[in-house]
């Protein structure tokens, strides 16, 4: 039987979806700001937030079209494309967790995002993976949605985002998900080789190679872990009963 709705487990994983969502949701009224700022209208900024939704995305299409204007669209969309793939491959852990039938499904392929994926793989146990992905989900998209909207009408009254520590938000609230996880000596090797590899990368390649290399170091390790090693102790284990 699954567990009842008011269960411990599941409102705590509700709420951690709620306290994420509302924290990265207030950068999206930079995302607004920036984009009328740059010749975009209200309307064509909020299509783009409810349609993309995926910030890195966003901010990599308006800031190429800005540049070079519309023969600079397919580049724009090239960029804003590899910069969102790694949605695809967040979708590879997320297809058994978000839930049976085909409207659910494509409701959860728009919003597998980041931080939706990051809360529910946070989780202890699958109902509340579950309700940790659809209360970040459905929360952040209302939330950044709202937010675009808010920068978008506001415009140049903001000021300049950093300013408020806006940009520095999505940052916090990964850390905060990530540092509980590292609890082995295995997940804090996967999280200085992915970020040795970023680090390294950024400079020489286009925007959103960095995060798909990154994401490859700890597919790499999930794989060797649970397939081809499965039974090896982990780093630090050995000799340990």
């Amino acid at each position: 039987m699954s567990e009842a709705f008011g269960a411990p487990s599941l409102r705590a994983a509700r709420a951690q979806g709620f306290q994420v969502a509302l924290a990265v949701s207030l950068y999206g009224v930079s995302f607004g700001a920036l984009s009328v700022a740059l010749g975009f209208s209200v309307g064509q900024t909020m299509v783009l937030s409810l349609l993309m939704f995926s910030g890195a995305s966003q901010f990599a299409f308006i800031g190429i079209v800005a540049t070079g204007g519309v023969a600079a669209v397919g580049a724009a969309i090239a960029s804003a494309g590899l910069l969102g793939a790694r949605n695809g491959l967040y979708a590879l852990t997320m297809s058994p967790i978000v839930g049976r039938g085909l409207f659910r499904r494509l409701v959860a392929a728009q919003l597998t995002v980041d931080e939706s994926t990051a809360v529910s793989i946070a989780q202890s146990g699958r109902q509340a993976a579950q309700h940790g992905f659809w209360a970040t989900a459905l929360s952040l998209y209302v939330g950044w949605n709202l937010s675009t909207l808010v920068g978008a009408l506001a415009g140049d009254a903001l000021g300049d985002v950093k300013t408020w520590g806006l940009d520095a938000i999505a940052a916090a609230a990964f850390l905060a998900l990530l540092w509980p996880r590292l609890k082995s000596l295995e997940p804090v090797i996967v999280a200085i080789a992915a970020s040795v590899v970023t680090v390294v990368l950024l400079p020489h390649v286009p925007p959103g190679i960095p995060v798909l290399c990154a994401a490859g170091v700890g597919i790499a390790a999930g794989i060797y872990r649970h397939r081809v090693a499965p039974h090896r102790p982990e780093p630090g284990e050995s000799g340990q009963r």
